[in-house]
Formats: C-alpha cells, sequence, structure tokens
C-alpha cells in the first residue's frame, strides 16, 4: 500500500509551488529524508517534511510516486527543518529555496552507493580530538569561561581587540567535548578570508580530523565532504561562513560567532538571512549555548544586553602587556589642500620603518581611482550599463565596474572630445600604493635597503593563495608598509604593526544611511585593534586618523577606546528618530527594465496594502530609487516598511505575500522583500 509524503522541492520564492508537494511512496519514509522526485519533466531532490496540520490531498494512486530515496543518510532532524521553517517565514521565501541552498549541491547527484562510500570514508576519518600548547588564562578570560559555564546565555563577549576573545572559544569547545564524547560545535566568521587563520588555530588544538570548513569558496567535492561529516556526527567542529549555520549537526552544543558586529553575516542575495540571528534562533530552540563575540557589538545585540536579553562578559584588557594604541586625531583643515598624508604622519611612519617596525595605511576603496575624467568637457569615466563610474585600475591600464564588472580598457583620448589630457580624480588603494612609495623614495630600513610597500585588496588576492602569500611576507618583516582596505583591519594577528592610519574616513560621517557612522567607527576600532598587540611595542603604539571634523563625536569617543560612548550617543539619537534597534524594517525591492515600471510596481504594491493584517502598525512609505540605481542595464527600485511592532510586521508581510504574486506588472523583471535590511 503506497504511503503520501510530503517534500519540499527547490522553487522559487515566489513561486505558487512555495509549500510542499504530495507524493506517494512505496515505504513510510520519515521527516527529513532525502529523495529524488519527479517535478514537471524533471527530477529534483527533495526532502521529505512534516506533514501539515490540515493535510488535503487526493489518494495515492492519483500522485507522482517518490523516485528514488538516499538510503544510509540518516534524515534532517527535527531541529534544521524548524530553523528552515522559521528562515523561510521570516525572511518572507519558499521553504524549498531555503531548505535545498542550505544542501551541498552535489549531495543532489549522489546514488546510494556514491553516498555509502563518503559515508565510510567519513567514519574512518573520525577520531577522538587531540589536545594541545594551552596558553595561561587572564582573569578577563577566566571570569568569561566562569559565566559560559554558569549560566543559559546568550553571551555577548565584549573584549577589545587582543583581549583573547578566539582562546575563550578554544577553551568553552574543549569544555563541551571533554564534557560529551558525541557533542558538535559551530563557529561562524564573517568571511572567507578569515576562516584559514582561525581554522588553523582550532586544528592546533583539536586535531585536523575533528574541524571541518564550510563555506562558499569551497569546491563542491570539498563542501559535499565536510557536510557529510557534519550531519553523520563525525566532525566534531565546523568552522565557516554565514552558510554554515544551516549545517547539519545532530549534537549541536554550542555556537559561536564571531565578531558578530560584521555586516557580512546578512546574505543580500536569495534568502536575506542574517546568520547571527539565525545562529540565536537556533542555540534557543535546540538549547545549546551562543557566544557572540566583538570588540564594537552590534547596536543591536548592545542593546539586547541593556534589556537583559544577552548576558555581557567584558574583557577589556588586552593579554600580557599589550596596549590598546593610543589614537592621535589630525584635523586636515590646517594642511594645505591636496595633502594626501599630513607630515606629522609621514614622519611617524618613516620612524616606524627606521626602527624596524611596522605601519598599516588603511583605505576603504580599492582601484587607482574612482573616477576617470576630461579636464575639457564633461565626461566620466561613467558605466554605460549602471549608474555609477568605473574605477581606474592603473595596473592593468583598465576602466571596470565594480556593480556589474564591465571592463574596457582606458581610452587614449576622451571618447566625448579627443582631448588627451585625461586624468584619474580621487584614490584608491593602488594609487595610495603608489604615492607613498614616491614619498618614501629616500627612507631606508634598519639594514640600508630601500622601503617595502604590500597592497591588500580584492584586486591583489584575486588568484588562489595570493592572500595566504601576502599575510605570510607581513608576518615575516618582508613588508615595511601595508595598504588595504577593510580586509586588512580584521582578525588579523599583525604582531610588529605599530602604527595604523586611516587617511580618509570622513564620506561615512554624513552618509544618507544611518548605520554609516556605526559601521565606520567599528571599522576604525578594528583597524587600530591591528597595532599594539606585541609587548616589545605596545608603549609606542598609535592610530592615526586624517579628519576635517576632529570633533565629531565619533572621532572624539575613538580617542578613548570607548564604545560604551558611542553607542550610548547613537542609541539616544535613533530613538529619537524610532530607528532600528526601536523600530523594525523592511524593504520591498523590484527590478524592471525602466524605472517607471519598477516603481509602479512598488505603488500598485503600495496601494493594494490597504487593510491588511497589521497595517494599522506598519507605516508603507513612497518607492524611490536605489542609490545605485541601475546596474547591469536593470533600474532599481524600493520601497520602505517601518513598524514599532516586529509581530506586526511580520503578520502584514505574511498577507502581502500572495497580494504581491498576484501584481503581474508588464516589464517586471523580478521583486524581492528584504526583512531587517543593512542598507535602506
Amino acid at each position: 500500500m503506497s504511503e503520501i509524503v510530503h517534500v519540499v522541492v527547490p522553487t522559487p520564492a515566489h513561486s505558487s509551488l512555495s509549500e510542499p508537494l504530495t507524493y506517494a511512496s512505496e515505504l513510510p519514509l520519515s521527516p527529513g529524508s532525502l529523495v529524488r522526485v519527479p517535478l514537471g519533466k524533471r527530477e529534483v531532490c527533495g526532502v521529505v517534511w512534516d506533514a501539515p496540520a490540515e493535510p488535503s490531498a487526493p489518494p495515492p494512486a492519483q500522485l507522482k510516486r517518490v523516485g528514488g530515496v538516499l538510503d544510509g543518510l540518516p534524515p534532517l532532524s527535527a531541529h534544521w527543518r524548524q530553523l528552515v521553517g522559521f528562515a523561510a517565514g521570516y525572511y518572507q521565501r519558499s521553504l524549498g529555496e531555503v531548505a535545498l541552498a542550505a544542501l551541498p549541491p552535489q549531495l543532489r547527484e549522489l546514488d546510494a552507493g556514491q553516498l555509502a562510500r563518503r559515508l565510510k570514508r567519513a567514519a574512518a576519518a573520525a577520531g577522538a580530538p587531540a589536545q594541545a600548547t594551552r596558553p595561561d588564562l587572564t582573569a578577563d578570560q577566566q571570569r568569561a569561561l566562569d559565566a559560559i559555564a554558569a549560566q543559559d546565555g546568550p553571551f555577548l563577549l565584549f573584549g577589545a581587540t587582543g583581549s583573547g576573545k578566539t582562546e575563550v572559544y578554544l577553551r568553552a569547545m574543549e569544555t563541551l567535548l571533554a564534557r560529551d564524547a558525541q557533542a558538535q560545535g559551530l563557529v561562524l566568521v564573517p568571511e572567507i578570508n578569515l576562516t584559514p587563520q582561525l581554522q588553523a588555530r582550532f586544528v592546533e588544538r583539536f586535531g585536523a580530523d575533528a574541524v571541518v570548513p564550510l563555506h562558499s569558496g569551497m569546491t563542491n567535492p570539498q563542501r559535499l565532504r565536510s557536510w557529510i561529516s557534519a550531519h553523520s556526527g563525525t566532525a566534531r567542529i565546523v568552522l565557516g561562513t554565514r552558510m554554515a549555520v544551516f549545517a547539519s549537526l545532530p549534537r549541536l552544543g554550542l555556537v559561536i560567532v564571531d565578531e558578530e558586529h560584521d555586516p557580512s553575516y546578512k546574505q543580500q542575495e536569495g534568502a536575506r538571512y542574517s546568520a547571527r540571528d539565525l545562529a540565536i534562533y537556533r542555540g534557543r530552540t535546540e538549547g545549546v549555548k551562543v557566544v557572540l563575540g566583538s570588540a564594537t557589538p552590534s547596536l543591536e545585540s548592545w542593546q539586547a544586553c541593556d534589556r537583559g536579553r544577552y548576558r555581557c562578559l567584558e574583557m577589556p584588557d588586552r593579554v600580557g602587556a599589550g596596549a590598546l594604541p593610543a589614537v592621535r586625531v589630525v584635523n586636515m583643515n590646517h594642511q594645505p589642500r591636496g595633502t594626501l598624508f599630513s607630515p606629522p604622519l609621514l614622519a611617524a611612519i618613516q620612524a616606524r620603518i627606521a626602527r624596524g617596525e611596522q605601519s598599516l595605511v588603511f583605505l576603504n576603496r580599492r582601484g587607482y581611482a574612482p573616477v576617470l575624467a576630461c579636464g575639457s568637457c564633461d565626461w566620466r569615466s561613467e558605466c554605460s550599463h549602471c549608474s555609477a563610474f568605473r574605477v581606474f585600475h592603473k595596473i592593468d591600464r583598465t576602466l571596470r565596474c565594480h556593480h556589474c564588472g564591465y571592463t574596457e580598457r582606458v581610452p587614449r583620448a576622451c571618447p566625448k572630445c579627443g582631448n588627451v589630457d585625461v586624468a584619474p580624480l580621487g584614490r584608491g588603494t593602488e594609487r595610495l600604493e603608489e604615492q607613498l612609495a614616491e614619498l618614501l623614495a629616500d627612507a631606508r630600513r634598519q639594514d640600508g635597503t630601500p622601503v617595502r610597500i604590500a597592497r591588500m585588496d580584492a584586486d591583489s588576492t584575486r588568484l588562489k593563495g595570493a592572500l595566504e602569500q601576502q599575510l605570510a611576507q607581513v608576518h615575516s618583516g618582508e613588508v615595511d608598509v601595508l595598504v588595504g582596505t577593510q580586509m586588512v583591519t580584521k582578525g588579523h594577528d599583525f604582531r610588529s604593526i605599530t602604527l595604523v592610519a586611516a587617511v580618509n574616513p570622513d564620506s561615512a560621517l554624513f552618509s544618507s544611511d544611518f548605520r554609516a557612522p556605526e559601521r565606520l567607527f567599528s571599522l576604525l576600532m578594528q583597524a587600530a585593534g591591528r597595532a599594539g598587540r606585541d609587548a616589545a611595542h605596545a608603549a609606542a603604539s598609535e592610530m592615526w586618523v586624517q579628519t576635517f571634523n576632529p570633533d565629531h563625536p565619533l572621532f572624539v569617543a575613538l580617542k578613548k577606546h570607548d564604545f560604551p560612548a558611542f553607542a550610548a550617543q547613537q542609541l539616544r539619537e535613533r530613538r529619537q528618530a524610532a530607528m532600528p534597534p526601536f523600530a523594525f524594517q523592511a524593504l520591498l525591492r523590484a527590478e524592471a527594465r525602466t524605472q517607471e515600471v519598477a516603481q509602479a510596481f512598488l505603488q500598485a504594491a503600495a496601494d493594494a496594502s490597504a487593510g491588511l493584517e497589521g497595517g494599522g502598525h506598519v507605516v508603507v512609505y513612497a518607492p524611490v530609487p536605489m542609490a545605485v540605481q541601475r546596474v547591469a542595464n536593470v533600474e532599481r527600485a524600493q520601497l520602505l516598511l517601518e513598524s514599532g511592532s516586529r509581530p506586526a510586521l511580520q503578520a502584514f508581510l505574511s498577507a502581502w505575500q500572495p497580494v504581491l504574486q498576484d501584481l503581474r506588472t508588464k516589464g517586471l523583471i523580478r521583486w524581492a522583500v528584504d526583512v531587517d535590511p543593512l542598507a535602506v
């Protein structure tokens, strides 16, 4: 006799197939089983799901049949299905889209024999975690670990850069694995380039067999290997980027989110989920402890501590004799116009070089210059496909759009008037590196050799292994001055850097994005944290900030390394303006061939929202073009929704979904809802 099973399949977010489909099966199948089922003219991988509260389906004889089952693979747990169901509902996506995106692509292609061999290899690789070279704990670290052991959490580990947060993570994980021989842990990091060094620390402590990575930079076979090790319980620790929050860990006992403030935890395409927020949800529903770590917590997490929802564990002191650098703010209003490096800053860098120490110069803009311009007419290096300028990259003489990727060779003369006087405007890291080399041309290292300058950004580390090679050069002392974007400011333990300089941070101070000051303060604090990490140089370490606004409250707080004061000031402003975290937001974004079509869809959506559940507590603003209005010849617009009640906003969005699906505007390419957006 055939059984009726409910299966979620990979479907677009806004299709009519957003709920589980019903199939007939020869055998009873447990929820969480992976199956192959027919969908239209093709066969797809699906997950057997829990039956709806009020199931309604035709007799099994009238249903399509399950094509096959991945035998030998334990079903995905009820906790995992609950996580996927919550994420799909909260972020307004389909179950199948979230569930299948969380699984490694190659899993869908395995037959039973291949799966059995992979499970056997995973089991053979498993072993008891090794125990390694532990350092003595500071008093702050011990207090944090005692609190984690004794209390429930979630915990916010508010530790200064260099205070030893990683050692707390390691010890907390060590305690878990020692207590339960089958327990598993999840460690999240915001970016792929931070994965290798943290993974190395965990491998050193627990052994290579116990730790597996999981991130989008892995090949499909690598992702499959890690996923099977985690799902089968043989991997003890999964360490990965935001996608790893969906890892199947049947014996999960601890979740760690490093640099919890980082915006990279928010997915920007497809299901726009926050891995940090899902980690908190996962910890609550699975009854496991969650530790969020940061030197500059997000204002949402900081407010959660104020309200008693999180427990704040403070570690204000650096390990050993390390000290936070003194912050020196240079008033650029007193410098000649066009000055790149003020004389005092340049002298300070030269002094570091003479002493055999290293400096880091931070500018969060890659390329040579953001714009190439004609001196005779109004031509600028605009992208023909986007409402943005193409960035000049001198190293390969190209104009490259950082939005759509469109690239051309630099023209020999102005394409509009023929003038050969075409010049770069503004600076990126490539130009900064060149100009710094000119300014330091006469400087010499202790051994009399010329100064060595390196640049680290998305362009210089594009090739496989380039990032690791450049980091090794910095650590070995082959580099005197490191120029880079934000990728050099996070998580790196540079022992010989004693000076960090931010040469042009002002643009974020007056941004229309209300989160810009929070991001800037975090970035500058993180950058400052790269200096003074070695006790031998700690006393002389400095952070230099060149600004035209030296009295801005952000720089006043930065000089004191006073995150609580900065957070209090920002939260006061947010409360007065009824901005998050004192209100809740969502965006409806639309893409079309013309701006008129995009905005017409949004306006129709706004008009159709009247009377929906929760609507009395939701403000629907007028549609506007996005900040970058056109990308790859697609026009983009958005509509903001705001509410003082998260449940009211969720109820409204759920009621709005079928309305949006019925709005078939001609010329509309796609639309998407972004809940809790980070950029408005």
